[in-house]
């Protein structure tokens, strides 16, 4: 049997609670197994088939007016739409752009929805603490108040038409943004030039971040716990330091900047040097936030000092030739700076000290002193005569020559080192020179068995001794004059005669040597007798018998010499008148020069009575014998 199609149904109600549908009720038709819904528009139709009331037609337009109609179903086919019913869907939501500008407060916005003639924003705590807040506006926009900081609040939002019928709404979850952290700590690390910083959490921040600024450089450190550590901080730098919380939302304003001022930079610009022997002077450039400064001096002995200032620089004793280690910090509250340069400076040797000066020539002084610490090298100075004489050496005894005879000389002895040269203050000590050497001049014959010796010096004050040496032994003679005799010297003699200096100073050396003859001896045993009445013969001994005599006789009556051949030692004087005094004198002669005059001098008497031969009568001698 073949079914008929269905009775046509008929709409209790058409209604739209969402914005793109339409709900349908109608009562149900016997038979029917199913319903065919139809919305139309201008632009659209769209169909749906339900199994039952009430039934919803999808995909439709917000705010849009349709016809809305409907066919029950079965086997047998259709049935006829039934009266149209017009039904309008509601608004769309609005679609929100959320933010939070500051952490008590939220901003919500959104566009423009089609046939709109107001909205309704509504604002809640996701926990469900506190009270809802709802605001009814024709804006677009609006901005919440007073809000907790960091907190979740759940945000809903609708339009409405003329007729004061809700559209579909629109739900936002959103945070306010974090408020700032408080008590903000900073505690600086002066061994690794970081900064630890904590602070109280701020409720709902994820994540913190520090910036540490000194102005020129950024340091930045995130984390999300309540402390963070900054790293590579400069030395001598004043950073301000800054919290800032975040969170999806956004973030906090940045705590009020806490000061941290570095420890001070290691100074610079050291310089070291000996104001005056025994000083050290110890200065430097000043550095940024630099209180007060410490100097360390250890010397290599061990001994150590230090000085503690607020100025840049520092005095410390030193001893000479002593190497010290010297380094500079400065400070603040922050602690002490790092360690900078360290300087190894060694001061200037000291003054050899037991100088000992002596003169071991007329031109040299052999000087002498005690080695000293950090002496590298010793240099002597001899300053006198209008010049200057140098004698370096690592010795600790040194002789200085080519000096002036007779001089006056300043001796210093300087000990220098590589690393820092001399202590040019060392005391001198004077010396003289041995007298300069005499000149000898001349050498006279003043009489017999007397020499004179003359020479020329130079020296200022000088006893000379003249030395006359020979065979015959050693005869001397002393003077600070410039002559001085020397008697007694044998007759027949050769002498090597030498002058020498001396002084306080020392002795100079011997002069050339001149050499010296004396003449030859006078001939002894001197006897006169008579040849007959005018002749007389005169006798004596010979002293050598290479040596030719002259004999001379002075008397009232005349005068008369007589010279005999070589070897023969007597001499015959005829025609001489009796009767008278004679002086007798018997004078070797020599090819080197004239008889000498110095011979002894005997009186003779020559009567004219008795026999014409016979001894003449001695009358004495004129003067004492001497030897040349």
């Amino acid at each position: 049997m073949q079914s008929t199609a269905p009775d046509i149904p008929v709409i209790d109600q058409a209604y739209s609670k969402i914005s793109n549908s339409i709900t349908v009720e109608w009562r149900p038709v016997c038979g029917a197994t199913g319903y065919l819904l139809t919305a139309q528009d201008r632009d659209s139709c769209i169909e749906t088939v339900v199994t039952k009331s009430p039934g919803t037609v999808m995909g439709l337009k917000p705010a849009t007016l349709y016809r809305i109609t409907i066919r029950s179903i079965n086997s047998g086919g259709k049935s006829q739409p039934s009266p149209f019913r017009k039904a309008k869907t509601v608004l769309a939501a609005p679609v929100l752009s959320v933010s939070s500008p500051s952490c008590d407060s939220i901003a919500v916005s959104w566009k423009a929805v089609f046939m709109a003639a107001g909205f309704s924003v509504s604002l809640m705590r996701s926990d469900g603490l506190g009270r809802m807040l709802k605001e009814n506006t024709t804006n677009t926009s609006l901005i919440f108040t007073n809000l907790d900081p960091g907190t979740l609040y759940i945000i809903k939002a609708y339009a409405w038409n003329v007729d004061g019928i809700p559209g579909d709404d629109f739900t936002y979850n959103q945070r306010t943004s974090p408020n700032a952290p408080a008590d903000v700590q900073v505690a600086f690390n002066r061994g690794a030039l970081r900064a630890i910083v904590s602070w109280m959490p701020a409720e709902g921040a994820l994540i913190y971040s520090v910036t540490a600024s000194n102005g020129l450089l950024k340091l930045k450190c995130n984390t999300s716990s309540a402390s963070c550590v900054v790293s590579s901080l400069q030395c001598g730098s004043e950073y301000y330091v800054s919290v800032t919380a975040y969170n999806d939302a956004g973030s906090s304003k940045p705590t009020d900047a806490v000061s941290l001022k570095t420890i001070p930079c290691a100074p610079v610009n050291i310089s070291i040097e000996e104001d005056e022997p025994g000083h050290l002077l110890v200065s430097w450039s000043s550095v940024n936030f630099g209180h007060y400064y410490m100097v360390f001096v250890k010397s290599d002995d061990g001994l150590e000092a230090h000085c503690n200032t607020s100025h840049t620089q520092c005095h410390f004793q030193s001893d000479c030739g002593f190497t010290y280690v010297i380094s500079v910090f400065a400070y603040n509250k922050a602690g002490q700076s790092p360690l900078g340069d360290v300087f190894n400076y060694t001061t200037a040797p000291c003054c050899p000290s037991d100088l000992r000066a002596a003169a071991v020539s007329s031109h040299a002084v052999q000087v002498t002193w005690a080695a000293v610490r950090g002496a590298e090298v010793y240099q002597t100075r001899a300053a006198g005569g209008g010049g200057l004489e140098l004698c370096n050496g690592t010795a600790t005894a040194c002789t200085l020559s080519a000096l002036r005879c007779d001089t006056r000389y300043n001796v210093t002895v300087y000990a220098f080192s590589e690393a820092r040269g001399s202590n040019m203050s060392c005391a001198s000590k004077p010396v003289a020179t041995a007298p300069c050497s005499p000149e000898i001049k001349n050498i006279s014959k003043e009489a017999l068995s007397v020499i004179s010796v003359h020479w020329q010096s130079n020296n200022e004050e000088a006893t000379y001794i003249v030395t006359a040496r020979g065979e015959a032994g050693l005869w001397h003679c002393t003077s600070s004059g410039s002559s001085c005799t020397l008697i007694n010297l044998p007759c027949g003699s050769t002498f090597s005669v030498s002058a020498i200096a001396r002084s306080p100073a020392g002795q100079s050396l011997p002069s050339y040597s001149v050499p010296l003859e004396t003449g030859a001896c006078c001939p002894s045993g001197v006897k006169l007798y008579r040849l007959g009445n005018n002749g007389i013969r005169v006798y004596w001994r010979a002293s050598d018998e290479k040596i030719n005599y002259s004999t001379d006789l002075h008397g009232s009556k005349g005068n008369f010499t007589c010279s005999p051949s070589s070897g023969l030692s007597h001499c015959d004087i005829t025609e001489i008148p009796c009767g008278d005094v004679y002086m007798v004198v018997v004078s070797p002669v020599t090819d080197k020069g004239p008889k000498l005059t110095f011979c002894p001098k005997k009186i003779y008497s020559v009567t004219c009575s008795g026999s014409s031969v016979g001894m003449v009568i001695y009358r004495g001698k004129s003067n004492a014998e001497q030897r040349i």
